[in-house]
């Protein structure tokens, strides 16, 4: 296990001490978690950015659509100027409501509302929406959000993270242990016969059956696709997005990495192509959240240069069938259960409810 800031190592026992205080809080505390009218099902990680939350936001949403719901989405909205709660218009601007809520309000034709608090963001969802016997909340990061309850919580795991350290040497908001609040772990493909052993014993003594998912992850790729490229991104594991695309048979003439949400500039385009020009690249490749990101004019100085080609991580479930009859099964588990509290109204504190 390699820290990522091993400087930082003798703050993570702060850290432990006080996800732990934070953890009791949440588990002995009452008024604590905020209940919303409708289910929701929260989509997390462990760690602080790049298990691939968005796509499989993505095909959770389908996967719901096809249940006979109607989603929604809860996000933070990171990285916005914006304040308050909003809902997202499609065509606005990853500044106005952060780079994934945009990208998830274009891809998936279904309402996305950002704000600080996601139970702020869900009380305008339930304002708006009408149909509510049908709606789901789909809690967008939400693994560590404990504020608002949830009926069920799917957590992404990758080997990765099995590699991390906790904050602020690494980057895991949690330990491994931390599994067994959830109800679904989902492991990819390539990385689940490694990961059943540790996810096994993680979740000895669990006291709750919880599931395993398994999803296949591909990279499509456009019609036209420049030859020698410049690969860049702002994502939090960008090794991952290049070799997924030299899987797929892209040669990158030189690559380029920004910070996590990084919001372009004037002089991160003159870098842009200054390095473009240098590596002599036919043109760029770049994720569809950075996409968003980029205004016309930018946009247009690119192609000047060469080819624009956005390349999109695309998640599929495997057993799909199996994974539907899990979430009809803990929904119906969980409205049962809620039919049966006599106690809170949505906006307090409802502890019965699995969080």
């Amino acid at each position: 296990m390699t820290a990522r800031r091993p400087m930082l190592l003798p703050l993570v026992p702060l850290y432990r001490a006080g996800l732990a205080l934070k953890t009791w809080r949440f588990d002995h505390s009452r008024n604590v978690a905020r209940e919303l009218r409708d289910p929701v099902i929260s989509v997390g990680g462990l760690s602080a950015g790049g298990s691939g939350k968005t796509p499989f936001l993505i095909a959770l949403a389908k996967l719901v659509r096809e249940l006979g719901y109607a989603p929604n989405v809860l996000s933070r909205g990171y990285g916005r100027t914006t304040k308050g709660v909003l809902r997202v218009n499609p065509q606005g601007t990853a500044a106005e409501f952060g780079d994934e809520p945009l990208l998830l309000a274009r891809t998936l034709g279904a309402p996305v509302y950002v704000g600080a608090e996601r139970y702020d963001a869900g009380l305008l969802a339930e304002t708006e929406l009408p149909d509510f016997h049908r709606a789901i909340h789909l809690l967008d990061d939400g693994f560590a959000h404990r504020g608002l309850v949830r009926t069920i919580d799917i957590v992404l795991l990758t080997e990765e993270d099995v590699r991390d350290h906790l904050l602020p040497a690494g980057n895991l908001r949690e330990p491994i242990s931390a599994l067994r609040r959830a109800d679904v772990v989902v492991l990819r493909a390539a990385e689940a016969a490694a990961l059943q052993p540790v996810l096994e014993e993680a979740l000895r003594g669990a006291a709750k059956p919880i599931r395993t998912w398994t999803i296949e992850r591909r990279m499509t790729l456009p019609a036209t696709m420049p030859s020698a490229p410049l690969v860049f991104s702002a994502i939090a594991r960008p090794a991952d997005f290049e070799s997924m695309l030299a899987k797929r048979g892209v040669a990158a003439a030189a690559t380029h990495r920004f910070r996590d949400h990084h919001r372009y500039s004037q002089c991160d385009l003159d870098t842009l192509l200054h390095k473009a020009r240098q590596s002599r690249a036919g043109g760029f490749v770049t994720t569809a959240k950075d996409a968003v990101k980029l205004d016309a004019a930018m946009l247009s100085a690119l192609r000047a240069h060469g080819t624009l080609a956005v390349a999109d991580a695309v998640v599929t479930l495997r057993d799909e069938a199996r994974c539907a009859e899990d979430l009809k099964h803990l929904l119906r588990e969980r409205t049962r259960l809620a039919k049966h509290i006599v106690g809170p109204r949505p906006g307090t504190t409802l502890r019965e409810r699995p969080r």
